[in-house]
């Protein structure tokens, strides 16, 4: 198919250019009818995330200067601020690298989940703007089905690769029922509220949000559904917690071991488990010197994140020969559609040659004329009318030294010595 990709992504560009370049989804519905007019497309869909925005169009002129033009002025940039951060795919190429993008190989997290669904988004508001036609939306199917299988036959996004999401994972596998446990996140900042998203996903519902400053845990917790405190309340809210996880700014320990000793007496040695996002730590080491204590760093989960990431990169090589077969498969049957096409155009061409050709015989018949003189001029005139293109064709290729049509034509029409064809 004649398929181009412009595009621009965190391997290319920083983020200081990447949303400059980004579209909005207000901005989408202008831009995607803007662009196929502007740059005579047949079919058009625009990805724009955070790390990327590409441009996936379908048309017969292959060059991408009118694209990259259009992106430029639509952004109001110089286009040669775009010069050296855009890159472009053509045929195999570009088929390939859509199929890699909705896996997640193309991602700035190895195989991170949420790419494919923001580029069913993508296909979706091409749809919806009706400028995707049938070549896009055969890739899309094919390329959400592969994306598919890969997820569910690798373990490209089995393990966690976020400080965040590895903290949750550690967690569940320590207590028999997460959901039943009870929560301490100290700090409010960015960390945090993505660790306690990850939480309520993992279906906590007891969340207690401690900060230096109330107002700020209280913003968080309304988000959250939780409740908030300050850090005086650390000692208390330990009783409680099962899991403990921190990340503030603070210079010096917020939770210090005689806290936790108290704490783990008062819960008769129930475990809790800790998790210290923080640099300086926020959480005494000697805590880890406690029974019934369960203590990660950020050292600990950057080596879990490390082999987490080495095994989806194993399951990157299985996934990229699962790809490099899809994007085969795709393009033979984009040709076998090609030549149902043209042996559609093929029979409607002769049909009407035909048509024409028994009109004539059947009005001479109509006029009296002997039906063996209508009958053989029917037979000539039809002889004539296929081969006289065709003749053509074959002096210019053999003019040209053309042996590849010459030999195409020979086997397609059996052009051998014994002529057996002609008897069925």
């Amino acid at each position: 198919m004649d398929l181009l990709i412009v595009g621009i992504n965190h391997h290319t560009a920083p983020i200081a250019l990447r949303e400059k370049i980004a579209f909005t989804s207000s901005q989408l519905a202008q831009a995607l009818t803007a662009l196929k007019a502007s740059a005579g497309l047949q079919e058009l869909a625009i990805l724009s995330t955070c790390n990327r925005t590409e441009i996936y169009a379908v048309h017969a002129n292959k060059e991408p200067e009118t694209i990259i033009q259009w992106l430029a002025e639509y952004h109001q940039l110089p286009v040669e601020t775009l010069s050296d951060s855009i890159y472009t795919y053509w045929g195999h190429s570009s088929i390939k690298h859509i199929m890699r993008v909705a896996a997640g190989l193309d991602s700035m997290i190895l195989g991170e989940p949420q790419i494919l669904g923001q580029m069913k988004d993508c296909f979706s508001h091409a749809q919806h703007h009706q400028v995707m036609g049938a070549e896009l939306n055969r890739l899309c199917q094919n390329t959400y089905h592969v994306a598919k299988h890969i997820r569910s036959t690798t373990a490209i996004g089995q393990n966690p690769t976020s400080v965040a999401s590895t903290s949750v994972v550690l967690a569940a596998q320590l207590f028999a029922d997460i959901t039943e446990c009870n929560a301490l996140l100290v700090g409010a900042g960015e960390t945090i509220g993505l660790v306690a998203r990850h939480l309520k996903n993992a279906g906590v519902r007891k969340l207690v949000i401690a900060n230096r400053t109330l107002a700020n845990a209280q913003q968080l917790a309304a988000e959250l559904d939780a409740s908030a405190t300050d850090l005086n309340d650390i000692p208390a809210q330990l009783v409680q917690a099962d899991i403990v996880i921190s990340a503030t700014g603070s210079a010096i320990p917020v939770v210090n071991k005689a806290s936790v000793a108290q704490a783990l007496k008062l819960r008769r040695h129930k475990p809790i488990f800790m998790v210290d996002l923080a640099v300086p730590r926020d959480i005494d080491p000697e805590v880890d010197s406690l029974s019934d204590i369960y203590l990660y760093s950020i050292d600990d989960l950057q080596k879990i994140i490390s082999a987490n990431l080495s095994g989806r990169q194993a399951a990157a090589l299985e996934a990229e020969v699962i790809i490099e077969q899809a994007v085969r498969d795709f393009q033979r049957q984009h040709k076998s559609r090609q030549a149902v096409d043209m042996l559609k155009r093929f029979r409607q061409r002769h049909e009407r040659i035909k048509t024409a050709e028994l009109n004539k015989a059947l009005q001479r018949l109509s006029k009296g004329d002997a039906a063996a003189d209508v009958l053989t001029s029917l037979a000539n005139q039809l002889t004539n009318k296929f081969i006289h293109t065709p003749s053509i064709q074959l002096k210019q290729a053999s003019a040209e030294g053309r042996e590849d049509m010459l030999s195409a034509i020979e086997d397609l029409f059996q052009l051998g010595d014994d002529d057996q064809s002609l008897d069925t």
